[in-house]
């Protein structure tokens, strides 16, 4: 599993049949160039950091034989602010 930032959609107007419905979108894996086309089914849109599911365990959790390596798994909140008072 790897954080990552979505970069914006990619568009296939057609598909293998049997292949899950969702977006494919563009990630940047954190603090490399690395990128990757990631199914998501959360509803995750640009500028979003997300867990991002490689390998063969995206294999075990979608249906049949579907030709997918990575999935959008969770959208990463941002930091809550700090309970601690600042100093002044």
């Amino acid at each position: 599993m790897i954080k990552a930032t979505v970069l914006g959609p990619v568009w296939a107007t057609k598909r293998l049949d049997g292949f899950p419905s969702g977006a494919l979108l563009e990630v940047q894996r954190d603090e490399t160039a690395e990128r990757y086309v990631a199914l998501d089914h959360l509803g995750s849109g640009p500028g979003d950091h997300v867990l991002v599911a490689l390998g063969s365990a995206v294999a075990h959790h979608l249906p049949g034989s579907t030709p997918a390596d990575a999935l959008i798994i969770g959208v990463i909140d941002p930091p809550a602010p700090s309970a601690t008072p600042n100093p002044q």
